[in-house]
């Protein structure tokens, strides 16, 4: 990679500095001119750490202060840019909010304006009488004078104007650092260096794609020229940003079907006799998915296949049947959950419907370790040490287990399957450790989470995907209504009703505890489970038994508390969202959502598949207050679809992707955020990506694009 030269002495010019070193992209920011200690503690809280990381952080939105206006056109409330000379400025302190004006006189060829900052008084000294201005800001009113209102600035001088008079780029910031910081010292670095950034895209994709070669558009994202340059800038990166996804994810697929897997035959008696023992028919969608997983592990290469299915589809089932194949072709099963919870109730569900074919079964989570023995059909509780023993030994044919799976040291027999429930909830790298075992395990990972097809062709593109597209028959669709505060004790007094009815509820929030956040915020004003919960068992429901349920409870309080809640010992169980997957309470029939708004549509159709799970009509009500009128629109959504997908391509559309895959977790730049939405570039950036891999899988003639995919998967992982 070219070698950049530049200078690291504190408070240099890059222009004039003589003291020069040799800096690359990979430059830790402690070596970049300008920013001092405790800008470099700052920036590293936004993930800047390098020269590179610090040229592609990227504008989030932009301000287009392009268009000049003069000042006798200027209107009150009107967001403007102006040029002119300052013809007065003073310093005035009010005593009585006891802060200080700047108050100056600004005049152009049209006409002059007064021009008012808040506690800048040096202002006075930088901004003399005479200094030529362009100043951008909100027009205000006061007694009938109209005025500049703290308004950003810059000298007009020799130099471009790079705050001001321009389209203006607005960045993602921290305490501490500003987007006006942020511009003053990417633009140096951007003349210095924009043209020696390697282009990773070769030509003929460029041309192909109508693409701004990469010094062109690194600059022209910082600081377009136009709104037509940012966004073909912006489109250039998001190609490059998802071609980087599509090619990571297709090589892991490409090394991962290289490996070797156990062959695993159906056995179709098997499965019959297994499928005849329920008190239910499985659904044609059901059947369908189940023969791709079990024909994909007849295949001596490691099956990576998704189960997709909408909550309460009946995804849990065809896994074990998977699982009961694998056990008795003489191999292991494993079986990891996202929360305790939800492991110990797929533990007690793999009882319930393998007991009779003669499976060991065994629980491992943080704080329990339980084995079910075929021969005496009970589960008893076991030392981790005897667990341990098992898997290693082959007395345990089907392992469920929480992260505990990937935290402890586990050697199986002859592992051959391992199921991941809400895979998006584990990382690759966890995943991975579940599949170092010997030959390769078959890979089988389930969501109830609606995956938009843009997101399935890129995050999940290295699986192949089967849809459970139906709900088991007599199922009664939900009834979703919106609750307003007002409505509020009538929809308790409903819920009652339901409670005597026999029927047990939900309720959701989406806070355990007051935090230090602004009074005036929109979440302070949200009630937090705990103080949900005091008022409804001290004064809306005394006479009911109600419990808490949330994060910081301790494991084997929570599992008292579903067991309870299960055995109906419970009417209402208040709780997070620790509840939001999987937890299955056929008896429950309502659920009440404080804070609605707080949520996006995929997740809040699945805290309403918590209900409607037996032959009951069931309901789903979604507290909102008054001040977040403007959501309304969105929630109604929910009430017209109860298809899962439908959701998701909606909360796609107004959330983005980081709702599904979380940005924060997967470190996914927002521009390739934003280009998940547009199924055509996620179509281009694919083909392109399986073009590239199969002309050159290791890449050895693409050796610059290999670094910065190296770089790349550094900073994201794909969930």
């Amino acid at each position: 990679m070219d070698r950049i030269l530049a200078c690291g002495a504190k408070g240099c010019r890059f222009e004039s500095c003589r003291a020069r070193q040799i800096m690359e992209l990979n430059t830790s920011i402690e070596k970049i001119p300008r920013i001092s200690i405790a800008y470099q503690k700052r920036l590293k809280r936004l993930n800047i750490e390098t020269l590179e990381d610090m040229l592609f952080h990227f504008p989030y939105r932009y301000e287009d202060f392009s268009d000049i206006t003069p000042i006798n056109k200027a209107e009150v409330n009107k967001t403007i840019c102006i040029q002119g000379v300052i013809k007065e400025i003073e310093n005035i302190r009010t005593w009585h909010r006891k802060i200080f004006l700047t108050n100056a006189v600004v005049k152009d060829e049209s006409g002059s304006i007064k021009v008012v900052w808040f506690n800048q008084p040096y202002l006075m000294r930088s901004l003399p009488v005479n200094t030529k201005l362009c100043l951008a800001g909100k027009v205000a009113l006061k007694k009938d004078e109209a005025y500049l209102s703290n308004p950003i600035h810059e000298k007009i001088g020799s130099n471009d104007l790079v705050h001001t008079g321009r389209i203006i780029p607005i960045y993602s910031t921290t305490a501490g650092v500003s987007s006006r910081w942020i511009r003053y010292i990417l633009r140096p670095l951007l003349t210095q260096f924009k043209d020696k950034i390697p282009e990773i895209l070769s030509q003929e994709t460029l041309a192909k794609q109508g693409l701004l070669p990469i010094n062109r558009a690194i600059w022209q994202i910082h600081f377009p020229d136009s709104l037509s340059a940012m966004k073909s800038a912006r489109k250039r990166f998001g190609f490059e940003q998802l071609f980087l996804i599509q090619s990571l994810v297709l090589r892991e697929r490409i090394i991962t079907k290289q490996k070797k897997a156990i062959f695993i035959p159906i056995q179709v008696k098997l499965l019959k006799d297994f499928t005849s023992s329920f008190q239910f028919q499985l659904t044609d969608s059901q059947r369908k998915t189940a023969w791709q997983i079990l024909k994909d592990m007849e295949k001596d290469v490691p099956m990576l296949r998704l189960l997709q299915g909408d909550v309460g589809c009946g995804k849990t089932i065809v896994a074990l049947m998977a699982g009961l194949n694998t056990i008795k072709a003489g191999y292991q099963t494993t079986f990891m959950a996202p929360t305790e919870i939800l492991a110990k109730q797929h533990f007690q569900t793999a009882i319930d419907f393998l007991k009779n074919f003669k499976v060991n079964i065994g629980l491992l989570t943080g704080s329990s370790n339980q084995w079910f023995s075929e021969e005496w059909q009970e589960k008893i509780d076991i030392s981790r040490k005897q667990i341990l023993e098992k898997i290693e030994n082959g007395k345990i044919d089907l392992l469920i287990g929480t992260h505990a799976l990937v935290k402890t040291k586990l050697n199986f027999k002859n592992l051959a399957l391992t199921i991941l429930d809400e895979q998006h909830r584990f990382g690759v790298e966890q995943r991975d450790k579940l599949l170092r075992q010997g030959k390769t395990p078959h890979l089988l990972s389930m969501t109830a989470t609606p995956i938009p097809r843009s997101l399935a062709l890129s995050v999940y593109g290295n699986l192949d995907i089967s849809v459970i597209d139906e709900l088991p028959k007599g199922r009664k669709k939900i009834i979703t209504r919106l609750v307003a505060s007002e409505q509020k004790k009538d929809a308790y007094s409903f819920l009652k009703k339901e409670i005597k009815k026999g029927r047990q509820a939900f309720v959701i929030c989406p806070r355990i505890e007051e935090s230090s956040v602004n009074p005036e915020s929109m979440w302070a004003k949200t009630k937090t489970v705990k103080q949900v919960f005091k008022e409804l068992s001290e004064e809306i429901f005394p006479d009911l038994n109600l419990a808490i349920l949330h994060g910081k409870i301790q494991s084997k309080q929570k599992s008292k508390i579903m067991r309870q809640f299960q055995e109906k010992e419970i009417d209402i169980l208040v709780s997070t969202s620790v509840i939001e997957v999987g937890i299955d309470i056929p008896n429950a029939s309502v659920i009440v959502i404080q804070g609605a708004e707080r949520f996006g549509l995929a997740q809040l159709h699945q805290f309403r598949g918590r209900v409607g799970r037996a032959k009951y009509q069931s309901y789903c009500l979604l507290f909102i207050d008054e001040y977040v009128a403007e959501v309304k629109k969105r929630l109604k959504a929910l009430i017209k679809y109860n298809d899962g997908l439908k959701l998701a391509e909606q909360d796609l559309k107004i959330r983005g992707a980081g709702d599904f895959i979380g940005k924060r977790q997967s470190g996914i730049p927002d521009i390739a955020m934003d280009s998940l939405k547009n199924i055509k570039l996620v179509k281009e950036t694919k083909q392109a990506a399986r073009t590239l891999l199969k002309k050159d899988p290791t890449l050895k003639k693409h050796l610059l694009l290999k670094e910065k995919l190296e770089r790349f998967e550094k900073r994201i992982h794909l969930e």
